[in-house]
C-alpha cells in the first residue's frame, strides 16, 4: 500500500444497490479497456507486445467477469455477467471515459494504459480492505496483476518518451491528448461517495497524492512533460460516453444481439 494511503472507511452496511452499482463502476471499466486491447491482437508492432497486450486484456477481462457476475447475483433478476456485457446500451455503462478513448496508435495505447494502471494501483491497494468479502478478494488478486501492468506500460513510457525525437513526440503527444480524462479519477460521483461511507470502497479523493507521485516520477525519468490539468465537463461513470463507445459496442455486442442466447 501507498506510504500514508488510507484504508478503506468502515460506515453502515452497504444495500444492495450501491454493491450494484459500485460492481458496474469498477467491471465496466475493466471490461473496456480489455475490449480496446483485443483490437491490438495481431496488429502490434511485435509478437512479444502482442502477446503482452493480449494477457493484459485478458487480466482485465477475468476482473470484469469476476465484477460483473458479482453484480449480476447481487441485483437478484436473473441476469447473467453476459447479459451485463453484451444487452446493456451505452448510457447504461458507467466506465471511465479514458478507457473508451481509441487506440490511435502504439504511442495513444501506453499512455493510457499508464494512466489508468497508476490510477488501479491506488484503487486495489485501498480496495483490499474493503467491509464487502468479495470486492476485497477480487483486488487482492487484481493488484497482483495490475503491478505487472504497470511494470509493462511505465516501461514502454521511458522506453518511447526518452527514445527517438519521433517516438519522444508521439508519446508527448498522446499524454497531451488523454491527460483532460485524468480528471475524472478523483472527482466522486455519488455512487463513490457512498460506497467509502459505507465502507465498500475507498475515498477516491485520498488517491491523487500517491497517483501524482507516481506518474510524475515515471514522466521525469521518461523525458515527458506533465500536461496542464483540465477540468472536463462530462463523465463516463455518470454515463455520459464519447461517441467511441458506442462504436465499439456495436462490434463487441454483434453476436448476442444478432443471435440472442446463442451458445458455443
Amino acid at each position: 500500500m501507498s506510504a500514508g494511503a488510507p484504508s478503506v472507511v468502515e460506515g453502515r452496511e452497504a444495500p444492495p444497490q450501491l454493491r450494484f452499482d459500485y460492481a458496474l463502476h469498477l467491471g465496466d471499466t475493466s471490461l473496456i479497456l480489455a475490449q480496446r486491447l483485443g483490437e491490438w491482437v495481431g496488429h502490434a508492432p511485435a509478437l512479444e507486445e502482442d502477446l503482452a497486450l493480449a494477457n493484459v486484456a485478458l487480466d482485465l477481462l477475468g476482473q470484469a467477469r469476476y465484477l460483473l457476475s458479482y453484480a449480476a447475483e447481487i441485483e437478484g433478476k436473473g441476469r447473467t455477467e453476459d447479459d451485463l456485457a453484451f444487452l446493456r446500451e451505452p448510457a447504461d455503462f458507467v466506465n471511465l471515459a479514458l478507457v473508451e478513448q481509441p487506440n490511435v496508435d502504439f504511442a495513444h495505447t501506453m499512455v493510457r494504459q499508464f494512466l489508468l494502471d497508476a490510477w488501479q494501483l491506488e484503487l486495489f491497494e485501498r480496495l483490499q480492505f474493503s467491509r464487502e468479502e468479495k470486492l476485497a478478494a477480487l483486488a487482492a488478486k487484481a493488484l497482483k496483476e495490475t503491478r505487472y501492468h504497470y511494470r509493462f506500460s511505465s516501461g514502454w513510457m521511458v522506453r518511447l518518451g526518452d527514445g527517438t525525437q519521433e517516438s519522444h513526440e508521439r508519446m508527448q503527444g498522446a499524454l497531451d491528448a488523454l491527460w483532460r480524462f485524468t480528471h475524472e479519477f478523483f472527482v466522486p460521483d455519488t455512487i463513490d461517495r457512498e460506497a467509502a461511507a459505507a465502507g465498500l470502497g475507498p475515498d477516491i479523493t485520498t488517491m491523487q497524492p500517491s497517483w501524482n507521485a507516481r506518474v510524475e516520477e515515471v514522466l521525469r525519468e521518461a523525458t515527458l512533460v506533465r500536461p496542464a490539468n483540465v477540468t472536463y465537463a462530462w463523465h463516463g461513470k455518470r454515463g455520459q460516453h464519447s461517441e467511441y463507445l458506442s462504436r465499439m459496442l456495436t462490434d463487441m455486442q454483434y453476436m448476442q444481439r444478432t443471435y440472442p442466447g446463442a451458445q458455443w
